[in-house]
């Protein structure tokens, strides 16, 4: 069984960064995805798929996954850049695009 570490990007509907900084463990899908025969819904037969564990540290997932023998494969997440925004610059005489209302 294979587990994925990663630390999950920023939740796009939201200004604030408050789940992206934890680390997550997450058991990759052993078995196919098939859709119920009586509802049609997609399901599993792999309950490990549901477990998502969530730590501080990415050691401290590196060391949880080494502990149970789990192979697993880290996601270095990419680091933000901030480029610097001035009002002023939308009325920058050398600007490329024309300024209109």
């Amino acid at each position: 069984m294979q587990a994925r570490i990663y630390r999950p990007a920023k939740n796009p509907m939201q200004s604030g960064r408050a789940n992206s900084r934890k680390w997550v463990l997450e058991y990759e899908s052993a078995a196919r995805r098939e859709p119920d025969p009586l509802m049609g819904w997609i399901s599993s037969s792999d309950t490990r798929r549901q477990v998502r564990v969530k730590f501080d540290t990415k050691e401290e997932a590196i060391a949880f996954a080494r502990k149970r023998g789990l192979a697993y494969y880290l996601d270095e997440p990419q680091e933000r850049q901030i480029r610097p925004k001035n009002y002023s610059d939308n009325f920058r005489y050398d600007r490329v695009i024309r300024w209109t209302h």
